[in-house]
């Protein structure tokens, strides 16, 4: 489970340098994708081999899965980080985030996210009150 946040920079080489209570789980490797409302998502191999495996069970005649899925693989990078827990952005996955040389990075359970400092506040400034307000409704009750 990946927990709490975290505020490296991007260096010169474009690598930003993950959590080291992160990188235990990411030796092996992992998959850095585009994720929702504009920012990066970095899972294990394991991690992103499930969650590729639910995909697959989504109708492949359904356009909605298969534009999902193309953008989603398209823009995917394997990585495995460096001895001091520094990955390589892409260019494109960069773009696509509006990464700058502030960043945030996120435990979001099974997932990382990687977001543009800027990004990350305003995001959190909009969705605080409504994180409040959805406790009721996203945790099932029984």
């Amino acid at each position: 489970m990946f927990l709490g946040t975290h505020t490296p920079r991007l260096d010169d080489k474009n690598r930003v340098i993950l959590p080291a209570k992160f990188r235990e789980a990411l030796v092996d490797g992992l998959v850095m994708t585009k994720g929702q409302d504009r920012c990066l998502v970095v899972w294990t191999q394991d991690g992103f081999a499930t969650y590729a495996e639910q995909l697959r069970a989504g109708s492949q005649t359904s356009e909605r899965v298969r534009a999902y899925t193309r953008v989603l693989f398209a823009s995917a990078h394997d990585d495995v980080p460096d001895k001091q827990g520094r990955i390589t952005i892409p260019q494109n996955l960069r773009d696509y985030a509006g990464l700058t040389r502030e960043c945030v990075v996120v435990g979001a359970d099974t997932r990382i996210e990687i977001w543009d400092a800027v990004a990350w506040e305003s995001y959190l400034a909009g969705t605080e009150q409504s994180f409040v307000d959805l406790d009721g409704e996203v945790i099932p009750t029984g």
